[in-house]
């Protein structure tokens, strides 16, 4: 298995565009694979994508030197172990508001006595049981990525930065500027001064910091602010825009 690019490039300190997915259609992820994009979401908090279809997701995020990020519906230890046994090395947790928090979740990903994670021999995630180095090497690719959504977890961004297993930490604005009597609004000056703080606080740590920025000028924009990692477009985000603005082109 190839090296984990998106950790690598943390490591490196690269900027790193992504692409957020969240169609559940693998040929959407084949696509974006292909594309030049550095890492891919493939999203099961907001879009229907089932545990039985991430393998598929997985296979076709293969069509390109790609890291596929699976950002689980909900952090409990069930689904991350299931989802670590399919293969995917790289997990999204959301609603992470503290040290406490952020010190369970690595505990899902780890087998005893480090953590809680359930062993299984044959899984894809260990080539069906022909990679022998599995338990002693898997955490070597593992990236763990913790989202902060609140004020609260903005806040605790030192102390969930320093907890061991934790690579890197990514701003939900839409849930943060929500948490802060702005739905809708993450634009708004006290959400976009909430942001760069949590910025300056993740770099302050050691700690790579992304966000959801969808847009040429939004994603530049970030990465210019001191953002490692954004994702700048969606699947559907794409979709949308790029009919309704051909159409209107076309009625015009």
């Amino acid at each position: 298995m190839t090296p984990n690019r998106l950790k690598s490039g943390f490591a490196e300190k690269q900027p790193q565009a992504g692409i957020w997915l969240s169609l559940d259609a693998p040929a959407a992820t084949e696509i974006a694979a292909g594309s030049g994009a550095d890492w891919l979401l493939i999203d099961m908090e907001h879009s229907p994508t089932p545990l039985s279809h991430i393998g598929h997701h997985l296979r076709a995020a293969m069509a390109g030197p790609v890291e596929p990020v699976v950002r689980v519906p909900l952090a409990e230890p069930v689904m991350v172990k299931r989802l670590l046994d399919l293969g995917a090395r790289s997990l999204m947790f959301p609603m992470i508001d503290s040290a406490e928090d952020a010190a369970r979740v690595v505990s899902y990903t780890r087998y005893p006595p480090e953590g809680m994670r359930g062993v299984s021999m044959t899984t894809r995630a260990n080539s069906y049981g022909r990679n022998p180095d599995y338990l002693a090497s898997y955490t070597d690719d593992l990236c763990l990525i913790v989202q902060v959504e609140t004020p609260q977890a903005i806040a605790a961004i030192p102390q969930i930065a320093a907890v061991p297993g934790v690579d890197a930490v990514f701003i939900g604005p839409a849930d943060l500027s929500a948490s802060m009597g702005h739905l809708g609004a993450s634009g708004h000056q006290e959400v976009q001064a909430l942001i760069d703080k949590g910025c300056a606080l993740a770099r302050a740590a050691g700690k790579p910091i992304g966000i959801l920025g969808f847009g040429t000028d939004l994603a530049r924009d970030y990465f210019a602010r001191g953002f490692d990692f954004v994702a700048i477009a969606g699947d559907s985000w794409l979709l949308a825009r790029q009919f309704d603005a051909m159409v209107t082109a076309l009625k015009d």
